[in-house]
C-alpha cells in the first residue's frame, strides 16, 4: 500500500486505475471508524461500474495512516474538509473529484464543497448516512458502542484494520459524546453547495433519521434524495446493488 504525506503526517492510500474515457475520479472518504480496507471491494465495484478511477485512503488516525497524539477537536471535520483534503487532492493530482463519502466521510464531503471556494473544484457529491447535525439517536448509538467496544469483541474485529485501534476508537467515540458536540452542525455550507448531490440514508440508520436527507434536501434543493428500506448506516454494504445502481446513473448524468 502506498503512503503520502499530508499536514507533515503519513497516509496510506490506494489508486484503482479503470481503462476507460476519461472521467473523473472517484475519491472515498470514510466512516468514523473506517478505513482503506473496510471499505473491502466497494470503491473497485463502483470505479468499474462507473468506468472512473478512483482514491481510497485512510485518514490521519485510522488503518495504516499515523496515528492520532491527542483527542480530536470539535472541528475536526472541518479542519479534514478546508485542509487536509485539499492538501490531498493536490498532492495526488486529483482534479475536480466526485467524492464518495460516507458517515463522517459525508459530512467532511458537504463541508468541502460548501467551504470557501473549494466547491469550485468538485465535480460531484455522493453522500451515504450523511449527517448535518448531532442527533439524540447519534448519541445513544455511539455510547452503545463504546459499551460494546469495552464488552464484546468489536475491538478485535476493529482491530483488523487499524494499526492503533484504540487511538482510532477513542478519536471518534470520545469527541461525538463531548457534550461540546452537541452543537455541531453543518448546515451552513449546504446553500454554498454548488455542484450536483446525490445523497443516500438507510431508512433503518441507527445514528441519524431522515431528518439528515430531509435538511440536505431544504439546504440544496437540486440535490437527489435516496431512502432505501431494509438498510441500516453502511448503504454501501446492506443495499450495495442498489447504491451501486444510483451511483452509477447518477455519475453518468453529471458526466454527458
Amino acid at each position: 500500500m502506498p503512503f503520502t504525506t499530508v499536514c507533515g503526517r503519513r497516509l496510506e492510500y490506494e489508486h484503482i486505475e479503470v481503462v476507460g474515457r476519461r472521467r473523473p475520479t472517484l475519491v472515498f472518504l470514510h466512516e468514523g471508524l473506517g478505513s482503506v480496507a473496510m471499505w473491502r471491494d466497494f470503491p473497485g465495484r463502483l470505479a468499474h461500474a462507473t468506468n472512473c478511477d478512483a482514491l481510497v485512503y485512510s485518514r490521519h488516525g485510522y488503518g495504516q495512516s499515523d496515528a492520532l497524539v491527542g483527542p480530536r477537536a470539535v472541528r475536526y471535520m472541518h479542519d479534514e474538509a478546508l485542509v487536509a483534503l485539499p492538501e490531498l487532492l493536490d498532492g495526488l493530482r486529483v482534479e475536480r473529484p466526485i467524492l464518495v463519502g460516507h458517515s463522517d466521510g459525508a459530512s467532511i464531503a458537504l463541508i468541502h464543497a460548501g467551504g470557501s471556494g473549494s466547491g469550485l473544484a468538485v465535480t460531484g457529491l455522493v453522500l451515504m448516512a450523511p449527517h448535518v447535525r448531532v442527533e439524540d439517536i447519534s448519541v445513544a448509538s455511539i455510547a452503545a458502542a463504546k459499551v460494546a467496544y469495552a464488552t464484546t469483541d468489536l475491538r478485535t474485529r476493529l482491530a483488523r484494520y487499524h494499526a492503533d485501534v484504540d487511538s482510532a476508537f477513542r478519536g471518534w467515540n470520545d469527541i461525538w459524546l463531548d457534550p461540546d458536540f452537541r452543537a455541531w452542525s453543518i448546515e451552513e455550507y449546504l446553500p454554498r453547495v454548488s455542484c450536483p448531490v446525490l445523497a443516500i440514508q438507510g431508512a433503518d440508520d441507527e445514528y441519524g433519521t431522515l431528518d439528515q436527507l430531509a435538511r440536505i434536501g431544504r439546504g440544496i434543493p437540486v440535490a437527489e434524495l435516496v431512502a432505501l428500506s431494509d438498510c441500516r448506516h453502511s448503504p454501501h454494504r446492506d443495499q450495495a446493488e442498489a447504491v451501486i445502481e444510483v451511483v452509477t446513473r447518477f455519475v453518468d448524468r453529471i458526466t454527458a
